[in-house]
C-alpha cells in the first residue's frame, strides 16, 4: 500500500483524529517542500494555518469534498479530494487528502489573462482609426462600394430624407444604421420597420399608434406607433415600396408637416424624426403603374443612395469570404477552411443573385458542413443550394442541365489541374483531394485532354 501511495503524482496526506500526520508521500514533499522527517507524527497545523487546511475541515465536519479548488498557502493552488476515515464501528479515526498541484496552471492562466488584456488594448489602438467609423461595417474596398459610402457619409451629416436603393441582400439596412450612427441623432433610437412584413390592416396602428379605446381590443392607455417611438432619432422604412396607397398619403403628410395623428386622435402631435427608406423595387415603374405616389417618391428621394450588387464589386469577394469564414469558424468553434484559387475563381465567375447575403450563407454552409481544411473548386459546388444556378457564368453554357453543369465544372477543373501538374496524376489527385482511382475514372469518363 505504501508503495502504491508513494507512486502517486498527487500529494497525499493522512492524519489521525489528533491532527497528527501519519502519512506524507514524496509528491507532498515536492509540493510543499517539507520533508517527511520534519512533519510525520507532528500536528499538521504546526506547518499550515488552521483556516487553510481542508483536511481539518473534513475531520471536523465528517463530510467529503470532491474536486475542490483550495489554497493551503499563498503560493500554492491545488485541487483537493478529501475524506474522513472511520473504523469498522463507525468511529472517526482520521482523514485523508489527495491534492493536485495546479500552481503553474493558475500562473499561466493569470499571465494569459494579462497578456490577452494587453493584446486587446493594442488591437484597439491599431484598429481604432480604421473601425471608429460606423461605415466600417460596410466591408470592401471596391470603387463601387466606396462611392456609395462617400454619398452615405454626406447624407449622415444632414437630416435630409434619404432613399436607399438596391437588390435584396446588398446591405441596405446596414447602410441605414451606419447613417444613423454617424449622424447627430446617434444617441436617439433607430427604429427599423419592415413594410413588407406588416399586414395592411395593421399598418396605420403600427406606424402612427392609437389612443386608448380607439377600437375594440385597443390597450386602455393607447400605444405609440413606430414613428413616435423614433422621436429624436431615425426611423428606417425598409421595403417602402410595399406601403399600401392609403398609407402613402398619411406618410406624405407626416413628411410635409412633421406631425402625426394617432388613430382616434384629432389634435396631432409634432415629431422630430429623421426618415430613411429603402426598397429593392423599381419605384419609377411603380409610379407609372399607379402603385406608388410620385409626390411621396420625391419627398423620400431627397438623397438617393444605391447599394451596388455583388456582381459589380467582385474584387470584394475574397475579403468578404475571409471575414465570413472567420466569423462562423469562431461561432461554431471549428478550424477555418481555406479557399483555394480555383474555388475563388469559381466564385468570381458566379452571378450572386442573392448578393452578400447569399455569399454569407455559402460560407456558413462551408464551415458547418465541410470536412476538409482546404476547399477546391470541385468542393465548392456542393455548398450552393440546388435551386441556385451553378457557380459559373463563363465556364459552362446556359443550356446545360444542372448535372451537366456539374460535370463540365469537374472536367475543366481536372483538365486544368493536370496541366498545372505537368500530367502527374498522383500530384493531381492529391491537389484535388481525391484518390488516383477516382481520378483515372474521371479522366476516362470525361475524356480529359492533357496539353503537357
Amino acid at each position: 500500500m505504501k508503495a502504491i501511495l508513494e507512486a502517486e503524482d498527487d500529494a497525499i496526506t493522512v492524519i489521525n483524529r489528533n491532527k497528527e500526520v501519519i502519512f506524507w508521500n514524496d509528491a507532498a514533499v515536492k509540493t510543499y517542500n517539507i520533508r517527511q522527517s520534519e512533519i510525520l507524527n507532528k500536528k499538521i497545523n504546526d506547518f499550515f494555518h488552521h483556516d487553510d487546511l481542508m483536511v481539518l475541515t473534513v475531520l471536523k465536519t465528517r463530510e467529503s469534498v470532491k474536486n475542490t479548488y483550495h489554497r493551503p498557502r499563498h503560493d500554492k493552488h491545488v485541487v483537493i479530494n478529501a475524506s474522513p476515515v472511520f473504523d469498522r464501528h463507525g468511529v472517526l479515526i482520521g482523514a485523508v487528502s489527495v491534492e493536485r498541484d495546479i500552481t503553474q496552471i493558475v500562473k499561466l492562466n493569470d499571465n494569459l489573462i494579462t497578456t490577452s488584456a494587453e493584446l486587446y488594448e493594442l488591437r484597439k489602438k491599431v484598429y481604432t482609426a480604421k473601425e471608429d467609423s460606423p461605415f466600417s461595417k460596410l466591408k470592401g474596398n471596391s470603387q463601387a462600394l466606396q462611392k456609395t459610402v462617400q454619398i452615405a457619409k454626406k447624407a449622415a451629416n444632414t437630416n435630409a430624407t434619404t432613399l436607399i436603393l438596391g437588390e435584396s441582400g446588398t446591405g441596405k439596412e446596414i447602410c441605414a444604421r451606419a447613417i444613423h450612427e454617424a449622424s447627430n441623432r446617434k444617441d436617439g433610437p433607430f427604429i427599423p420597420v419592415n413594410c413588407g412584413a406588416i399586414p395592411s390592416a395593421l399598418f396605420e396602428s403600427e406606424l402612427f399608434g392609437y389612443e386608448g379605446g380607439a377600437f375594440t381590443g385597443a390597450e386602455k392607455n393607447g400605444k405609440a406607433g413606430k414613428i413616435e417611438m423614433a422621436e429624436g432619432g431615425t426611423i428606417f422604412l425598409d421595403e417602402v415600396g410595399e406601403l399600401p396607397l392609403e398609407m402613402q398619403v398619411k406618410l406624405l403628410r407626416v413628411l410635409q408637416e412633421n406631425e402625426i395623428y394617432r388613430i382616434g386622435d384629432t389634435t396631432g402631435k409634432k415629431v422630430n424624426v429623421r426618415f430613411l427608406a429603402a426598397t429593392n423595387q423599381d419605384l419609377e415603374k411603380q409610379m407609372n403603374e399607379k402603385k406608388f405616389r410620385s409626390d411621396l417618391f420625391y419627398r423620400l428621394n431627397v438623397i438617393q443612395i444605391r447599394m451596388p450588387p455583388l456582381r459589380e464589386r467582385m474584387e470584394d469577394i475574397a475579403e468578404l469570404s475571409h471575414i465570413f469564414l472567420h466569423q462562423f469558424a469562431s461561432q461554431y468553434q471549428t478550424p477555418i477552411p481555406k479557399l483555394e484559387k480555383d474555388a475563388l475563381q469559381l466564385m468570381l465567375d458566379y452571378e450572386w443573385p442573392g448578393n452578400i447575403r447569399e455569399l454569407r450563407n455559402v460560407m456558413q454552409r462551408i464551415v458547418i458542413l465541410s470536412e476538409k481544411p482546404i476547399i477546391h473548386g470541385a468542393d465548392l459546388y456542393h455548398f450552393f443550394l440546388p435551386s441556385n444556378p451553378t457557380p459559373t457564368k463563363s465556364m459552362v453554357k446556359e443550356t446545360l442541365s444542372l448535372p451537366q453543369e456539374k460535370e463540365e465544372i469537374e472536367r475543366k477543373l481536372i483538365e486544368e489541374t493536370l496541366n498545372k501538374m505537368n500530367g502527374n496524376k498522383s500530384a493531381t489527385a492529391r491537389k484535388l483531394g481525391i484518390s488516383r482511382v477516382t481520378l483515372y475514372n474521371r479522366i476516362k469518363k470525361y475524356e480529359v485532354n492533357i496539353d503537357k
